[in-house]
């Protein structure tokens, strides 16, 4: 018996019936059902049958795929909540771009498909930083990227970059956002950096806001290991790993940021390539609109 384990968001009200019809669809199929005990809690509450299925804090290590029910911020909360145990991670969009989740509850088919094992798998590597304030219990890994940010002022940050032990460059700007091919179309995209196809083996270092016409994103090999050093005229600047932060000191407090030793595994409808998901998420070669 295959075993699935089920991560979403309470931000379903308008998705309930699919959902109801999506588990009902997984009764019927030969799987055991493991859901994070939140979102377990939340389906319940709203009436959506839950019976036979167990409810989880941890993640079930022997799970053989994982399904993300929200948008591209669910999905990369299901890989933290995955960590390093490389199991395949599905994610159904009921949120708004969807980038990273391929499916949609409109398609139940494709859906049915894929819990029946066709589909494709997208390894992807993933970032790690390390730090002395990390917080305890703090997941370092990211799947999209690491953004350092200034605190709560007006003024620069400036961050000391060491790339292999290299001096790099003073980054003079509001932030700078370290980003996977996979974070390539998030806010690496909207810092002016490249969208990178996901397969390759990169990083993109892309400032935010800076204060030199000289500093472009730069891509680097992705088993470069990063050294920042990080200070502001504010007391604590913010890091970003996929949306969960933690703060340092801005009296150049240290940041190692480098590959992690895993990679996530991103399922995919089959057949699906990189080109067609660039048109179908992001208009990619679209026209513009022009008045008649």
């Amino acid at each position: 018996m295959r075993r699935i384990a089920v991560f979403g968001n309470d931000s379903q009200d308008e998705y309930l019936s699919r959902l109801e019809a999506f588990f009902r669809i997984v009764r019927h199929e030969d799987v055991s059902v493991g859901i994070e005990s939140g979102f377990g809690s939340y389906l319940e509450e709203n009436g959506v049958e839950t019976d036979g299925m167990e409810f989880v804090d941890a993640f079930p290590e022997d799970s053989d795929l994982v399904v993300s029910f929200g948008g591209d911020g669910t999905f990369l909360r299901a890989a933290a909540w995955v960590g390093d145990r490389r199991t395949p991670i599905m994610g159904i969009n009921t949120g708004h771009l969807g980038y990273l989740a391929g499916f949609s509850l409109a398609d139940p088919g494709e859906v049915l498909d894929a819990l029946r094992g066709r589909y494709d798998v997208s390894p992807r590597i993933t970032l790690r930083v390390d730090s002395g304030y990390l917080p305890e219990g703090f997941s370092p890994f990211a799947l999209n990227d690491i953004a350092i940010v200034k605190g709560d002022t007006t003024s620069m940050v400036s961050i000391d970059a060491y790339a292999d032990g290299h001096y790099l460059a003073d980054y003079q700007a509001d932030g700078l956002v370290v980003s996977t091919p996979t974070g390539s179309t998030a806010y690496n995209l909207s810092c002016g950096g490249p969208i990178l196809q996901p397969g390759i083996e990169c990083f993109v270092l892309s400032p935010i806001a800076p204060h030199s016409l000289t500093l472009r994103p730069l891509v680097i090999g992705a088993d470069s290991e990063l050294v920042l050093h990080v200070s502001s005229r504010g007391e604590m600047c913010h890091v970003g790993v996929d949306g969960r932060t933690f703060s340092v000191p801005a009296d150049g407090s240290t940041l190692l940021i480098r590959r992690a030793p895993f990679p996530v595994n991103v399922v995919q409808p089959a057949g699906v390539d990189f080109p067609e998901v660039l048109r179908k998420k992001l208009r990619w070669g679209e026209m513009p609109l022009r008045n008649a």
